[in-house]
């Protein structure tokens, strides 16, 4: 599976978001996405599940420009996990995953559908919560239900928007291992949005960096995730340390604003695309 963005670019409005984005993924691996708020992460994976067009460029899947897939071929190659989801229905858990399988629903499928939900709830550690009512669920089992629901799609490409966020320590790490190894184990392209450059260092095969709409760096954890980066894209000063060969990064202090940044309310680590980009909450 080979994922392919050619000169995309999007806009809000007037306001531009992604300009000429470019790269290429390909093969079964765990690729990070990382960058301030407002640099068009979101948009970003939007753009490649066809939840937005873009304005210019193209996303292609195996050489077929994502545009030309229908719906449920769609679904059936591009899972997707967003941010947070509104759904406050009373359905439970069973049936909120089940909804995963929708692509491939048959009249006779529903016990090999079933299957795949139980085995993927027991794999998550929410076996417990099958048949709770989804609605009634904390913000930590909700994030992991809603992983759960993507997962049972069985896509060749999972899109995930911060899907540790509402997760305690621990299970962040359950969650972003698991993925490295379903990644590896099921010769899948797992795609994540993350705000823990730790995490994301430590685990992902690559990392996208990006900044003021444009990819900053792309390549290995070693590659992206330096002081030199993190002070231009995150403005802060760093120390970057090796741990088991990956890198890890120590915090030091937050680069200070200039006269002109301070009396405009602007961080040099946010751009103009911040401003449009707030309507959209998962950045």
């Amino acid at each position: 599976m080979k994922l392919n963005v050619n000169g995309l670019m999007f806009s809000y409005s007037s306001t531009p978001v992604l300009k000429d984005v470019t790269f290429e993924l390909a093969g079964s691996k765990f690729v990070s996405i990382m960058g301030p708020n407002g640099v068009g992460k979101s948009t970003l994976i939007h753009c490649i599940n066809k939840i937005l067009t873009p304005t210019e460029g193209v996303v292609t899947i195996d050489e077929t420009n994502v545009l030309d897939y229908s719906l449920k071929d769609m679904a059936k190659i591009v899972g997707y996990v967003p941010y947070s989801s509104s759904d406050t229905f009373p359905l439970t858990v069973v049936d909120t995953v089940l909804m995963g399988r929708h692509p491939y629903s048959k009249w006779n499928t529903l016990d090999h559908d079933l299957d795949i939900v139980y085995e993927t709830l027991k794999r998550l550690g929410i076996s417990s919560l099958a048949m709770r009512p989804f609605n009634e669920l904390s913000a930590g089992q909700h994030q992991k239900v809603m992983l759960a629901r993507g997962l049972v799609q069985e896509p060749k490409i999972l899109l995930l928007d911060e899907p540790t966020s509402n997760l305690d320590v621990r299970h962040q790490i359950d969650v972003v291992k698991m993925l490295r190894d379903l990644a590896h184990e099921k010769n899948i392209l797992v795609i994540m949005i993350s705000h823990d450059i730790n995490i994301a260092a430590k685990y992902s095969d690559e990392v996208i960096m990006l900044n003021d709409g444009t990819i900053y760096a792309v390549g290995t954890p070693n590659d992206v995730i330096t002081p030199e980066n993190l002070r231009v894209v995150y403005g802060v000063e760093s120390v970057v340390i090796q741990d088991e060969g990956m890198p890890h990064v120590i915090l030091r202090d937050a680069i200070p604003l200039n006269e002109d940044e301070e009396s405009n309310g602007t961080d040099p680590a946010l751009t103009s695309a911040s401003k449009q980009d707030s309507a959209m909450p998962q950045e």
